[in-house]
């Protein structure tokens, strides 16, 4: 065989190895890691937390019975929201709410902690709203 067909053969090769390769790497790798926040199995009427454990313009990040996690805030004594706490940009769990503030600690994309919306990317938008209630001090989802 001679020397052009040898080494045309051998970047033909090279391509599919490297065209194909990152597939076989991503399908070898680790699954992704299971989603963090949101109410995972649980159903409505599902005790969450006691309002007086979410502090009056604060919050709290909550496990929800039947799976995954909830941020709780009170932006005044008588109401309290709910959010799923996964930044949309990559999936984080997201920080309690600081001066009004809930922050992702990957990359600081910026929400406002009354009502979810964005404030600050890169997060291509606000936290996502998970209904609640309060029923006898407790709250519950909605």
């Amino acid at each position: 065989m001679d020397d052009a067909v040898r080494s045309r053969r051998s970047v033909l090769c090279g391509l599919a190895v490297a065209l194909l390769a990152p597939g076989a790497l991503a399908a070898c790798g680790s699954p992704q890691p299971a989603r963090k926040g949101g109410v995972g199995d649980a159903k409505p009427g599902t005790r969450v937390a006691a309002v007086a454990d979410v502090p009056v313009g604060g919050g709290r990040l909550v496990d929800v019975p039947g799976g995954g996690r909830l941020l709780l805030v009170r932006p005044t004594e008588a109401e309290v929201r709910a959010f799923d706490p996964t930044c949309p940009h990559l999936g984080t769990l997201v920080s309690e709410p600081a001066k009004g503030v809930v922050t992702c600690p990957t990359h600081g994309s910026e929400f406002d902690a009354a009502s979810g919306a964005l404030r600050r990317g890169p997060a291509p938008q606000g936290l996502t709203a998970v209904p609640v209630a309060v029923r006898d001090d407790q709250v519950v989802l909605a």
